[in-house]
């Protein structure tokens, strides 16, 4: 980000802290959202509920602004800002069909282990 030009995985809500916000090595979450129309969107951030909320108020990505409502579908988390943006960059190459066998198969691991 050294251009001040900020890629689709360096957003800059999803990077800087907010306001009083202390600064803390958390753990990055991969999530997916689905809109009105069935799209998928696949994101990654520190905190998810922060996130969603930023989407459904149109303060998120461009890509979902007016698309809404909007409906978390799945979110995992995966370790820290490299892993996260690995991950995501995979997820994201995926066709719908994966996609939604590698969602399934995510959620089966995470209620195995519960």
């Amino acid at each position: 980000m050294e251009s001040g030009i900020l890629t689709k995985t360096e957003h800059k809500s999803s990077i800087k802290p907010k306001k009083n916000e202390k600064v803390t090595s958390k753990a990055w979450h991969l999530y997916i959202v689905q809109t009105r129309l069935g799209h998928w969107y696949t994101g990654i951030t520190t905190d998810v509920n922060r996130r969603f909320e930023e989407h459904s108020n149109g303060i998120g990505a461009k890509n979902l602004r007016g698309k809404g409502p909007l409906e978390l579908i799945f979110h995992k988390q995966v370790g820290d800002r490299s892993q996260a943006s690995i991950l995501e960059c995979h997820v994201k190459k995926l066709s719908k069909p994966q996609k939604r066998i590698w969602v399934t198969d995510e959620q089966s691991k995470l209620e195995s282990n519960l």
